[in-house]
């Protein structure tokens, strides 16, 4: 609890500075209102300023384009220390800025009286103009499933527009997009090239964003790779992959350099990590045509004003709600193996019975996505329209990658000349004639069945392939970003269709919905006292930069891979306590699990034991699917537990324990409620009962003692 009462001090003691400015109205985390976008003119024209009341960035218009301010307004924060260009392009081995101003010889920090003695770079690329529009939606999504925010971000954009300064670019012209958004301290930036000249251009790289940040800390000696990044702003891009479940273990994009020009910084050896680069590492030859637009990955800048962990795992979460509103939709689903059609139709009709809303055809039943024959389609059309009927949606498991198709569309390894060297050992190169089929088929199969969800097992991982005969791309260099860019493509195409879409990797600003919430596959074979505790360590780890919308968890009624009986909760009759817990503990959590077996009920029993629990989930849905503060994570020695928050809500907050111990336990827990809104008072209520009111501390929480009886769980609803 140090930690979060360290991070409301900090806050209490911004929000006073900045009252004392009179620039933030309230904490965004809880009331985000107020903070409108918007891009404004100075009065002598020469900068122009993106602004919200929570982040401020400012440009010099003239002689060239250059940021000179990027302040967080919250905290008053300035992050630029020094000056460079707005973005790089490298083409036939040589660097081209687009925009920036030279002549700063101090680069510790910037002083506003500097900016006249600096001049443009002759061949840097020229502004040229600038226009303000609204933001418009990267992806038209289809909102048709549940979900806790149906809205798309509203906001402001600027685009600047840029000429070559170097003959021998001439007719390649480059555009800078910034977005600012309305509520939240965040940014946006992208780079579009054209193509208006009658030749093609091969572009080696394409760095979309640089800045010389202010240094988190500094060292006398130390290497650049031990030392701090600045904490202050977070970084994002739609350029990420490697199956980790988790964005900064996937990222290909974020770049922390020296800058040898800031020679007065601390370090001996100028190691330190204050030079911030957006490209991807593998992405080296882009063959841009005439005519043909380049657009480039885009950066997501998000201000921190707290080193609380839980502050900036909200914040994160937060920028998921509004720039991937898609990602919080969260349909109740059943994972089904099945190898007949009848199977389906009753697994359909137990979703409806139970309250289900969705069924997932798992991996190892007999759909087949790939086959678009007319009887197949047909076939599963026929079935679709069925599940619909019963307002249940549909959908199916597909694999990609760690399969081998043939030698003429496996990725080739660039060291053997080859198939093989894939992360999968064998794989699929999407680019090549497999490959693009494969995209085809997915699409003419959804649109032609109906099917609402699509679960893609293995999407490409970030493979390069060597061949030169593959359609999709030219040859090695242009084979990892020709790949991403199909199967972007292919998600976008799905997410705007209203199809949901579950992938093993980070895919979510390109239109996936959901990714496993975290687990090691074989743990589902041990005894099911086991895998409740490291179901629940997976819950509270991998929802702290990630909304419990985004991910799923397992739970195998049936055998999965290994393990006896005591692993699997067949016959489901004989293990009703236990099934009862692993589904209030994922529903509890706001995460759905794979169901996967044959059916959700074996007897009257078993089907009052699953209504019952899913009609608490839905009666309570809102704010079980609402932002998480984390408690106490599961051990196996003590309570554990997580408390769920919503301002918004009337039902401000709902607390979930568990008591893993064989005895009977009273314990008094702090509940933090300064993310619920709630100042003065709280009114609990265990399990729907009496309620009682409760007197914030100054750390806006209240004690709360309990009783939890063995090996169970309690819930609280807070008012």
């Amino acid at each position: 609890m140090k930690s979060l009462f360290t991070g409301l001090l900090l806050l209490a003691a911004i929000g006073i500075q900045a009252q004392k400015k009179n620039v933030v109205k309230s904490d965004w985390l809880i009331n985000p209102a107020g903070y409108d976008a918007r891009v404004t003119k100075s009065g002598n024209q020469d900068e122009v300023m993106l602004e919200n009341g929570l982040v401020r960035r400012t440009f010099k218009l003239s002689p060239n384009l250059v940021c000179i301010d990027y302040l967080n307004l919250g905290s008053g924060q300035q992050l630029l220390r020094a000056l460079k260009p707005e973005a790089r392009l490298t083409i036939n081995g040589r660097n081209y800025p687009i925009g920036g101003l030279h002549g700063q010889k101090e680069n510790a920090y910037l002083r506003r009286e500097w900016l006249n003695q600096f001049t443009a770079g002759k061949t840097d690329f020229q502004l040229t103009n600038f226009e303000i529009t609204a933001i418009i939606p990267y992806i038209n999504w289809k909102s048709k499933f549940w979900a806790t925010n149906h809205k798309q971000a509203t906001g402001q954009r600027l685009s600047f527009h840029f000429r070559p300064g170097a003959a021998e670019l001439e007719g390649l012209m480059v555009t800078v997009n910034y977005e600012i958004y309305d509520g939240i301290p965040l940014i946006s930036k992208s780079l579009t090239i054209e193509n208006k000249s009658e030749r093609s251009f091969k572009i080696d790289r394409v760095v979309n964003e640089i800045l010389g940040l202010v240094e988190e800390q500094s060292a006398v000696v130390g290497s650049a790779e031990k030392m701090g990044k600045q904490q202050g702003i977070y970084f994002e891009t739609n350029y990420a992959f490697n199956n980790a479940m988790r964005y900064d273990m996937s990222d290909q994009t974020t770049h922390w350099k020296v800058d040898s020009a800031y020679t007065s910084q601390v370090n001996y050896d100028y190691q330190t990590p204050c030079l911030l680069e957006i490209y991807p590492d593998k992405a080296p030859g882009i063959m841009l045509k005439k005519g043909e637009v380049f657009n480039s990955v885009r950066t997501y800048e998000l201000l921190m004003d707290s080193y609380d962990r839980e502050r900036r795992g909200l914040a994160v979460r937060k920028m998921y709600q509004t720039i991937a509103p898609w990602t919080t939709a969260n349909p109740i689903f059943m994972h089904l193996v099945s190898k007949t059609e009848e199977e389906v139709r009753t697994a359909i009709d137990q979703c409806a019975i139970t309250g289900y809303e969705a069924l997932i055809l798992s991996f190892g039943s007999h759909c087949n996505v790939e086959d678009t024959a007319a009887a197949n389609i047909k076939k599963w059309k026929e079935i679709a329209a069925y599940a619909h009927s019963k307002k249940i949606f549909i959908g199916s498991y597909s694999l990609f990658s760690s399969r081998k198709i043939s030698d003429q569309d496996d990725v080739i390894d660039p060291k053997t000349g080859k198939p093989g060297g894939a992360f999968f050992g064998n794989a699929p190169c999407f680019g090549s004639k497999w490959g693009l089929e494969y995209r085809d088929r997915i699409k003419n199969f959804y649109k032609e069945t109906g099917f609402d969800i699509w679960e893609n097992d293995g999407p490409y991982p970030g493979d390069v392939c060597a061949s030169t005969t593959h359609p999709g791309h030219l040859g090695l260099d242009d084979s990892q970003w020709r790949q991403m860019e199909i199967q972007k493509e292919l998600y976008r195409s799905m997410n705007e269709q209203g199809v949901y879409i579950n992938a093993p990797d980070w895919y979510f600003l390109d239109g996936t919905h959901k990714i496993a919430i975290g687990y090691r596959e074989v743990n589902f074979s041990l005894p099911r006292e086991n895998q409740m505790i490291l179901n629940r360590q997976n819950i509270y780890d991998g929802t702290w930069e990630k909304n419990a919308s985004m991910g799923w968890g397992f739970v195998p009624l049936t055998r999965y891979q290994g393990g006896g009986k005591e692993a699997v909760l067949e016959p489901l009759k004989d293990h009703l306590k236990d099934y009862e817990q692993l589904m209030v503990q994922y529903y509890g959590a706001g995460v759905q699990a794979c169901y996967r077996g044959p059916r959700l009920y074996d007897t009257d029993s078993t089907k009052r034991t699953v209504i019952k629990v899913i009609d608490w989930y839905k009666k309570y849905r809102n704010i079980l699917n609402s932002e998480i503060i984390h408690l106490r994570r599961a051990d196996g020695r003590d309570w554990d537990g997580l408390l769920h928050v919503n301002p918004r809500l009337k039902t401000k907050g709902l607390l979930m324990l568990y008591n893993p111990l064989k005895q009977k336990i009273t314990r008094t827990v702090k509940i933090p409620l300064y993310y619920a809104g709630l100042t003065t008072t709280a009114s609990l209520r265990e399990k729907g009962g009496a309620a009682r009111v409760y007197q914030l501390d100054r750390e806006y929480a209240v004690s709360y003692t309990c009783t939890l009886q063995p090996e169970s769980y309690g819930w609280v609803t807070i008012e």
